[in-house]
């Protein structure tokens, strides 16, 4: 039976900061932190009851300490309808596998957004969701910009974060432009770097696990008249209890609303040469020495640089998974690729 858990009210008592927003400039948002895959640990049902979810109770807070919106929480995507979204401003999705979306529902759900009368925010693993869809419209791996394939960087591996675009973007203020972190990242297939502005994405320049590919983190897209907000942070708990991740939720569900500012343009250059400067960076060569590359790479002909950038992301079906794996094929167009990469780049 269809379960909506409505947690606001039992919120209400937590104290509001003065700088609250009004309570009429509101965002009404619905999540939904559906498994129908793995389960991760913000999402999980207490063992001894059917109560909150850990991120359903981390959304009434933040939502009502904040006073920027009100939140419903849902399990069972069958609950979205049609007749729901007139109710919500935001969607949030913090789902695995093949949710049980009808056909018509995510046509609605597509029209509401590209209307302006919505907006999304996916978190973790949104962009491990999925299921088949003929349209009209966009499938749901199309509509986030990616497909899970696989986490070199699991649970408490230590990783690097770097903010894109300028230090003004309005986007980008929750967290430090660049910052060390323990996190689980994902890496994407099904990836199209032209339709959309990422955000924050991984360093590897003082990385021990390293790839030589772009990896984003946080991006949005603009669909439309509306908007559409990602992250892969918030696979642990603790970070659900950062309250700069936490600020970054309240950001992204007030931009998705069109309640902040931010701008939602495409940014392939710049992410192709963060993925030259990975590629760089996983050669082995000294920080100083990828630096200055890069800067001279920045320069190069748009077109090569947008090329050589898909060369690096087309290294990651290459790369060898298992000890056994063949790795001629990776090694040979890795080597290809640096070489250009480094003529390209020489003083």
């Amino acid at each position: 039976m269809t379960r909506l858990l409505i947690l606001v009210a039992t919120f209400l008592a937590l104290a509001v900061p003065t700088t609250a927003a009004p309570k009429t400039d509101q965002v009404r948002v619905l999540y939904l932190d559906q498994s129908v895959g793995w389960v991760h640990a913000p999402v999980a049902p207490p063992k001894a009851s059917n109560g909150p979810t850990l991120s359903e109770i981390a959304m009434a807070e933040i939502g009502a300490r904040s006073g920027a919106f009100s939140v419903r929480s849902t399990r069972d995507a069958r609950t979205i309808t049609p007749e729901t979204l007139k109710e919500i401003d935001v969607l949030v999705f913090y789902t695995t596998g093949a949710l049980p979306i009808a056909p018509a529902t995510w046509a609605a759900i597509q029209d509401w957004i590209k209307s302006g009368r919505g907006g999304f925010v996916g978190l973790h693993s949104a962009t491990d969701t999925g299921w088949p869809y003929d349209g009209p419209g966009e499938t749901y791996t199309a509509f986030i910009n990616g497909k899970f394939a696989g986490h070199p960087w699991t649970q408490g591996t230590p990783i690097s974060v770097q903010a894109l675009g300028s230090p003004g973007e309005p986007m980008n203020q929750a967290w430090p432009r660049r910052f060390a972190y323990a996190e689980e990242i994902y890496q994407y297939e099904d990836y199209d770097p032209t339709r959309v502005r990422v955000l924050q994405a991984l360093d590897f320049g003082d990385m021990a696990l390293k790839r030589p590919w772009f990896v984003p983190v946080t991006w949005t897209r603009q669909i439309g008249k509306g908007r559409l907000f990602y992250t892969n942070l918030g696979h642990t708990p603790s970070t659900w209890d950062d309250p700069r991740y936490r600020r970054q939720i309240v950001d992204a569900v007030r931009w998705s609303a069109g309640r902040l500012p931010g701008a939602a343009k495409p940014n392939p250059q710049e992410q192709a040469a963060w993925a030259l400067r990975s590629l760089l960076a996983y050669s082995g060569r000294p920080t100083a020495e990828v630096e200055q590359r890069t800067a001279r790479l920045v320069k190069a002909d748009p077109t090569w640089l947008l090329d050589a950038a898909a060369r690096t992301a087309a290294l990651r079906p290459l790369w060898p998974t298992k000890p056994e794996s063949d790795r001629a094929p990776f090694e040979a167009a890795y080597s290809a690729l640096l070489a250009d990469v480094l003529a390209k780049s020489a003083p």
